[in-house]
């Protein structure tokens, strides 16, 4: 250990806010014969200027020592990582999570870590991921530990493993997963080794269960920079491991032939998308969709006769593929729906031609997307990247006509909660029915009739609805 110098003084001055928790812990810590140290990614982001209000701790106390030191200190205390040594508790406002010194290996074939505890910083240090994750400042002294030129790194903004990669990624494999991750959020550079195991261990990828493997890819995802995280996953094939679709777009040729390839105007449409991002932070099922979007264009792919290549209906058929993908990776059915519906709907707005959309089709358009209508405008919005400046400066002027339209339309009805005319117990009284199957038709009847015409008076829904039951044989 060595005393911080001045400008490590100055990094760490970041930590002055949460010195006071900080340092009250590790006096009781003391106390009681045991270390206390802030840790991994607190201290990282700390000298980033970033730290947050979770802190991680790691000591040499072992979970019911712990326990003991923060019973009626902390206002809060949760047990859920006890099993791999971890206590969290919550004081004055930040969440802290306390950990013994890890010793943890993994034997190369069950998918979650063997955890046993390690006796000192040093060694635990040793088995975290990468060498920025790989430092420590102790508390109350503030004594700052980077046995492995984390801050070195830090400041050259590149990403390495404390041990030779193959070692630290045989342990857990995620973490070549995570290294794309960070270089995404950090937007740091990948050490030339750390990619050359990435590729070679790629196929350990596979011991990792789907739902580790989600969580860090959503985390890339919503990084400051998607792009260069999805760069490492498809060139180093881990991707091909979990998300082959996306690497499979690397084959296909985009039909106006104005891009190197449907990959590259994938990773644009991501980059696109998250411009247009509302204040509220990353949108992931935006960037997903954004990403997933083409992903039918390898299986609809075409030649017509003039040598012209064309993908027809590969919405219909990448929402599918969306759709087994997402639930391969187990994500939650909710997120999954959204984005399958945003693949299946992006090209709906080009089947409306140029200022030619009626007000029955703009009605349908508002109403098959639903609550994801800004979602689609973005996403379409985004889909435009042709390098034509006249056709793309054509194509934001239609779809400015297009929501000017919406606008307009919904100043005079409800598009957000299009319904027919009458409800089930009008169509009931009306035609002297019982609830069942004849209700559900009428109403699905009215309903495709007020997205055609929209409001109609209670005559015209009246007499439409007797209409249709003596056409379908429900009135003598």
């Amino acid at each position: 250990m060595s005393v911080l110098n001045a400008a490590q003084r100055n990094a760490v001055a970041e930590l002055l806010r949460v010195s006071p928790v900080a340092d009250e812990l590790g006096r009781r810590f003391g106390a009681a014969g045991h270390e206390l140290h802030l840790v991994g990614g607190s201290v990282r982001d700390a000298l980033l200027g970033r730290l947050g209000d979770d802190l991680d701790f790691c000591t040499d106390a072992h979970p019911e020592q712990t326990l003991a030191l923060v019973q009626g200190w902390a206002d809060a205390i949760w047990e859920t990582g006890r099993d791999f040594g971890t206590i969290g508790v919550q004081k004055n406002g930040l969440r802290v999570e306390i950990t013994t010194f890890r010793a943890e290996a993994y034997d190369g074939v069950t998918r979650n870590p063997v955890v046993a505890y390690g006796t000192s910083l040093l060694d635990d240090l040793e088995r975290r991921d990468f060498t920025i994750n790989a430092m420590a400042v102790s508390v109350p002294g503030h004594e700052f530990t980077d046995p492995f030129g984390g801050l070195k790194d830090l400041a050259a903004r590149v990403i390495r493993t404390p041990a030779a990669p193959s070692l630290s990624f045989g342990d857990d494999p995620l973490r070549m997963l995570r290294a794309a991750r960070f270089a995404a959020k950090l937007g740091f550079a990948v050490d030339n080794s750390v990619i050359q195991a990435m590729r070679d261990m790629a196929p350990d990828l596979d011991r990792i269960t789907a739902e580790r493997i989600r969580d860090e890819f959503t985390k890339l995802m919503c990084g400051a920079d998607p792009i260069l995280g999805l760069r490492l996953l498809v060139d180093t094939g881990l991707a091909d491991r979990f998300l082959p679709e996306i690497s499979g777009l690397k084959l296909e040729i985009d039909e106006h032939a104005q891009h190197k390839d449907v990959y590259e105007h994938t990773l644009i449409v991501v980059r696109n998308a998250m411009r247009l991002e509302d204040e509220g932070g990353p949108d992931f099922v935006l960037r997903m969709a954004a990403l997933m979007h083409d992903v039918g264009k390898p299986a609809t792919k075409a030649v017509g006769r003039d040598g012209r290549v064309s993908f027809h209906h590969h919405e219909v058929v990448g929402a599918r593929l969306t759709k087994q993908r997402m639930k391969a990776m187990k994500y939650p059915k909710d997120v999954t729906s959204e984005v399958v519906e945003l693949v299946a709907l992006h090209l709906r707005f080009y089947g409306y031609g140029r200022g030619e959309w009626t007000d029955s089709a703009v009605r349908r358009y508002v109403t098959d997307a639903g609550p994801l209508l800004s979602r689609l405008h973005k996403l379409t919005r985004s889909d435009v990247t042709t390098r034509n400046r006249r056709k793309a400066a054509n194509l934001a002027a239609d779809y400015d006509a297009l929501e000017e339209r919406i606008s307009r339309i919904e100043a005079e009805e409800d598009l957000a909660r299009v319904r027919p005319d009458l409800d089930g117990n009008a169509i009931m009284e009306l035609l002297g029915v019982p609830p069942g199957p004849i209700v559900g038709q009428a109403w699905r009847y009215l309903k495709e009739l007020r997205l055609d015409r929209g409001p109609l008076t209670r005559d015209e829904a009246e007499a439409e609805l007797f209409k249709w039951a003596r056409d379908n044989g429900h009135l003598a």
